[in-house]
């Protein structure tokens, strides 16, 4: 519901061990560029890194230090963070970092005033905002009929599935809509910002706004342009800033 302010959400796309990330994003709302921030996680793992638990654990410090500098910082469960948490194997999983992973997340969760704010998905007015992306079909398949008609309960059915659920390709934790025409959740209500599959550059297609600029090849170059889109939460529009 749109609450008559209209807000500035500044997107920290996919981190992968780039605790930069954050400083930048830092820099961008002390300057007033946005209000608040939403981090689409995927905290751990880049390639060849696996040994490098002193970057897995500057990373997640940096992430606390960020918290609590902006406190309403919302966060989205990613794939690779949960991969730690429920033991499933992913690319990039180090099994030497999973201690330090589970560790350094509850201290993350620990620093928040609500642990509503980690959740698979949030609603900032008129944007949802997911790792991946939720479709029309995962609503219908996994969520209950009388909460449907409610976007908010839809949202809170949707973040208390559990892990056989949400490890499936089809979940908002996995769903890439930039190789699928399946229908959106909300494509002529709500703009959807997610992370999860590089892309070269920010942008728009039908109501998802792709964000994960940040990626890197396995040689260790950038996929894509290293900026953080800026969403206005009321017309789902969006800026770069870098």
């Amino acid at each position: 519901m749109y609450n008559g302010f209209i807000m500035k959400v500044l997107v920290i796309p996919d981190v992968h061990l780039k605790p930069s990330m954050f400083d930048r994003a830092t820099v961008l709302l002390k300057d007033g560029i946005a209000d608040r921030a939403v981090c689409l996680m995927d905290l751990p793992d880049d390639y060849k890194q696996e040994y490098n638990i002193e970057l897995y654990e500057s990373t997640y410090d940096r992430a606390v230090k960020f918290q609590k500098d902006f406190n309403d910082t919302l966060w989205c469960y990613g794939n690779h963070d949960l991969s730690y948490v429920w033991n499933r194997l992913e690319t990039g999983f180090s099994p030497y970092a999973i201690s330090t992973v589970n560790n350094k997340l509850n201290r993350l969760k620990c620093s928040l005033p609500s642990l509503s704010q980690i959740a698979y998905i949030h609603r900032v007015d008129n944007v949802l905002f997911a790792h991946g992306g939720l479709t029309q079909s995962f609503v219908n398949r996994y969520v209950e009929p009388d909460k449907r008609g409610d976007a908010d309960r839809i949202i809170r059915a949707v973040n208390r599935l559990d892990s056989d659920i949400m490890w499936r390709e089809e979940s908002p934790l996995w769903f890439r809509p930039q190789y699928s025409d399946e229908e959106m959740y909300g494509e002529h209500e709500f703009t959807q910002v997610v992370g999860h599959t590089p892309v070269k550059r920010i942008f728009k297609n039908r109501n998802v706004i792709s964000c994960d600029v940040f990626s890197r090849y396995q040689d260790g170059t950038n996929i894509g342009t290293c900026e953080y889109a800026v969403i206005d939460t009321v017309t789902g529009g969006f800026t770069t800033a870098k």
